[in-house]
């Protein structure tokens, strides 16, 4: 292939060679009766002409011009849009709370805002909008008095010398997604972003014929990297989902052959097998070898992940059981890892060659070390510029000779394979004075379908405790008189987990809260994270009651 200085090269190279392959299929509303594609050729030219408006409004060169919208084909076109008109994109979340949106909008200094597929939280969280911030809606935008996309590509002709953009040049802010603080503006150039892609098209061996789902926020600096940059690295077919309620739909008819995914998904999805197959009957079934395959097949099929070659997992740490399990199905998942501050350029296992409880070895051109404290540092061709207006916190992320400090501790084994065994800056210390990494107890605690999320927190007592968020078929079972079944299943559970830990990290008890923790409340970060700060903040005042207890489960009032 020909060789590229930018991701936007690559766009006009498949533009030019294979204008007629389709690259995006878009759900327009209405199923399957109402689909889009778009072909590359199609999908930059409407890029074009959007540049072309984009460039005529007279912004000075290099300003940052914001998305939120959840995953669509105007997504990446408008970001395409504004790097040929010569400026810098700023991907929002698409739930965010009205002053984490204020907060972004002002620092970004954005000057122009697009908005596009929504759920009816915008209606709150546009608030935090400035008023006099120009902004332009996505057809699937909801209803709105804003300039519209489809207006501008129809009364604009496309750019044809669009603006020359360098390796060296910034091409967008990444904003963290908050899980210990106020995001931080993550600036990324050109050059690592292409660096990201090409590296993950080698590893995976990644060609035209691929398929990909999109749905993880493309605001998250994993699906910019794997959907976005890798698609217009390797000119790939991208599909988009339409709506949580299609989602499993939606896959099925993309039949990816590449997936990723995060923890919380793939127990879900396990959870959903497990509610039409349960899994004794499943286990017992899987023994019989003429049942074996079929029963393989058909589990992967129903979740439209029968075509997949390879399934990644990242962003949070995963149960190895789950990862197992999907394996033992005959799905090659494997847990990679990175950063927004690297481009999540790595770790990641090569196909077929992974180890469960660990994240994959070093990508092509990344060094990893373990520092004297056990953390993990990293260089890699994806490595920011630094944190937008705050040289501060970028001297102190970085060290003397120039490695990412993560903030995460971990090992490397004999094969240079990188396990992470949590968050430096997560650990606390019991009153009996011995400390406790949460981490490592929430991913064991994680593995049990009934538990959605989990948070263990315990400091200044005598030992840890857990609060558990309930799956929605675990709290549908309750209803139907299945609290006193529950209970004993999460205090054998809980044995288990115990049985696996040392003394000082052994939970007291377990305490089931009633709240859902989403990101809409922000008991979770975009990327489905806990956000540590908000549980403690909740539930703190609650905790010396709950140990005076004495119980093993208890149910938050």
């Amino acid at each position: 292939m020909a060789e590229f200085q930018t991701i936007l090269d690559c766009a006009y190279h498949w533009e030019k060679e294979a204008p007629d392959r389709v690259y995006f299929t878009q759900p327009m509303g209405g199923g399957d009766a109402n689909l889009k594609d778009w072909t590359y050729g199609e999908a930059i030219g409407e890029a074009r002409r959007m540049a072309s408006y984009l460039k005529g409004l007279g912004l000075p060169p290099k300003s940052q011009i914001a998305l939120c919208s959840k995953n669509c084909a105007h997504w990446i076109m408008a970001d395409l849009a504004i790097w040929m008109a010569g400026h810098v994109s700023v991907p929002l979340f698409p739930t965010l709370t009205v002053e984490t949106l204020s907060f972004i909008l002002e620092h970004s200094e954005a000057k122009l805002l697009f908005v596009g597929k929504l759920d009816p939280v915008w209606e709150e969280m546009k608030a935090g909008v400035p008023s006099d911030l120009p902004q332009i809606a996505f057809p699937l935008a909801r209803p709105n008095d804003l300039t519209q996309w489809d207006e501008i590509i129809a009364n604009n002709e496309p750019l044809m010398d669009p603006v020359e953009r360098s390796p060296e040049e910034m091409a967008t802010i990444i904003y963290t997604s908050g899980s210990t603080g106020q995001p931080k503006g993550v600036m990324v150039n050109f050059g690592p972003m292409l660096a990201c892609a090409e590296g993950a098209t080698q590893a995976l061996q990644i060609t035209p014929d691929e398929r990909m789902i999109s749905y993880l926020p493309l605001a998250h600096v994993m699906e910019r990297w794997l959907v976005e940059c890798a698609s217009l690295r390797a000119g790939f077919h991208v599909f988009f989902a339409e709506s949580i309620d299609s989602f499993v739909h939606d896959i099925q008819r993309a039949h990816p052959t590449l997936f990723i995914s995060v923890p919380r998904l793939w127990q879900k999805f396990q959870s959903g097998v497990f509610e039409k197959l349960p899994p004794e009957k499943m286990d017992r079934l899987l023994r019989i070898p003429l049942l074996n395959r079929l029963i393989k097949k058909k589990v992967l099929k129903g979740l439209g992940l029968d075509a997949v070659t390879f399934a990644g997992t990242g962003s949070a740490p995963i149960p190895d059981e789950l990862v197992q399990w999907f394996r033992n199905l005959g799905l090659d998942l494997a847990e990679g890892y990175g950063m927004t501050e690297n481009f999540s350029y790595s770790h990641m296992p090569k196909r077929g060659d992974s180890r469960v409880g660990t994240v994959g070895s070093a990508c092509a051109g990344v060094v990893c070390r373990i520092s004297e404290t056990g953390e993990v540092e990293i260089q890699s061709p994806g490595m920011m510029t630094g944190y937008f207006k705050r040289p501060d916190l970028t001297a102190e992320t970085f060290t003397a000779d120039g490695f990412l400090k993560t903030g995460d501790l971990g090992s490397i084994d004999e094969r240079k394979f990188l396990s992470i065994t949590g968050r430096s800056k997560e650990i606390f210390k019991t009153s009996k004075g011995e400390y406790v990494a949460p981490a490592p107890i929430e991913k064991l605690l994680g593995n049990q379908a009934r538990i959605e999320s989990c948070c263990v927190e315990g400091a200044n007592f005598p030992q840890p405790m857990a609060m558990l968020m309930l799956s929605e078929d675990a709290l549908a079972s309750m209803e139907n008189g299945g609290r006193e079944k529950i209970e004993k299943e999460l205090s054998t559970h809980l044995d288990a987990v115990n049985a696996e830990l040392a003394t000082c990290q052994k939970l007291q008890f377990v305490c089931v809260v009633k709240e859902r923790w989403l990101p809409e409340n922000d008991f979770l970060t975009p990327t489905m994270k806990i956000k540590r700060g908000t549980i403690h903040d909740a539930y703190g005042p609650k905790y010396a009651s709950w140990y005076d207890q004495e119980k093993r489960i208890i149910w938050a009032e």
